[in-house]
């Protein structure tokens, strides 16, 4: 080979080996795309299951009686929950092997504005002794206002026996029946969430019935007075709207219309007649709201397990709807940011 082929070939290598240099340190430091980030992991939420309309049931299923409730105590498949919501009624004495849920703490979630969250209430309706066929009695002070509450909670999770005592803890006490200071214990139940979808609504879907975008019906269930916008809230009462009113195209029919004197619950007819008195029949889905929503699960209570229409709870209830911006109000009093 002559001296300038060999320098030929040289110099080739040569180039070669400067682009292959080149290309290295370009690549090397070339900005690389960063990483996907990492999702950490999030617990598997609880099964949503699609409505699931049922047969209608007896009065008697949905609703048990002083008499009922003192023959079943010792019944394995019956689990008695008081809801109270006075600080220490339930020490005080309460319906013998029943188990007391805080409703501040046990249905509802502590941090954020929700009810509590489905794994925590199956921890808790299984330390309860609660199986997936249990029948569950509620009852509780202020006319099972938050008992009521725990109905709806445990009917959203899955739970199918749900009742409320006829005449709340204050016939159980009327009838001087047997109270305990003993808190009970039952081995662990099976109890399993299964979340309902079509028991609760929020916000959006409210303003889809205000705009004519949903045929729900919507029912007040406040004092005439805070419907009218009269007044925010009943005097005592800390949590407040700055507007007052109501929803434009709500009905009013206060929760304690659909009890007697004694606290009772109205016979099925005398409630069926209440609620069609104001337009509502049971013909369309209905939406129920208060102030703060335990009220108003009263009377989805009633709506929904007693007459069994379709009913759902907006437990954002007033207090979250007279505070948002951008949506109308109703206000016949004409008070308005606390001046008329």
């Amino acid at each position: 080979m002559d001296r300038t082929l060999l320098r030929t070939a040289g110099a080739a290598v040569a180039g070669a080996l400067v682009t292959l240099i080149i290309v290295a340190i370009t690549f090397s430091t070339r900005p690389q795309p960063e990483a996907t980030p990492t999702v950490a992991p999030t617990a598997p939420a609880a099964p949503v299951v699609a409505p699931s309309p049922r047969e209608p049931r007896k009065f008697e299923d949905v609703v048990v009686s002083t008499e009922w409730l003192a023959q079943n105590l010792d019944n394995p498949k019956v689990r008695v929950i008081e809801v109270s919501v006075a600080p220490g009624v339930y020490e005080r004495g309460h319906i013998p092997g029943a188990v007391n849920f805080v409703w501040t703490t046990d249905f509802v979630d502590t941090v954020s504005r929700n009810i509590i969250a489905p794994e925590r209430f199956q921890e808790l309706a299984r330390a309860a002794g609660i199986d997936n066929d249990t029948t569950i009695v509620l009852y509780g002070d202020n006319n099972n206002w938050f008992a009521a509450w725990g109905a709806w909670v445990f009917r959203q999770y899955g739970a199918e026996d749900v009742r409320l005592l006829d005449g709340s803890r204050s016939k159980w006490e009327a009838e001087n029946r047997e109270l305990s200071t003993r808190a009970p214990t039952y081995p662990p139940g099976n109890f399993t969430v299964r979340q309902r979808s079509d028991l609760r609504v929020f916000l959006p879907d409210v303003l889809k019935v205000v705009r004519g975008e949903d045929n729900r019906v919507l029912v007040d269930i406040r004092s005439p007075d805070e419907f009218s916008g009269k007044i925010f809230a009943p005097e005592g009462f800390q949590e407040l709207a700055v507007r007052a009113g109501h929803i434009p195209g709500a009905v009013n029919v206060p929760w304690k219309q659909a009890l007697r004197d004694d606290g009772t619950f109205k016979s099925v007819e005398e409630l069926r007649k209440l609620y069609a008195d104001a337009g509502v029949d049971g013909s369309k889905p209905v939406i129920t709201y208060c102030r703060i929503g335990e009220r108003a699960s009263h009377t989805w209570f009633v709506l929904s397990e007693i007459l069994g229409y379709q009913a759902a709870l907006y437990d954002g209830s007033w207090t979250e709807y007279g505070n948002s911006v951008g949506v109308p109000i109703a206000n016949p009093a004409g008070t308005i940011w606390g001046v008329k």
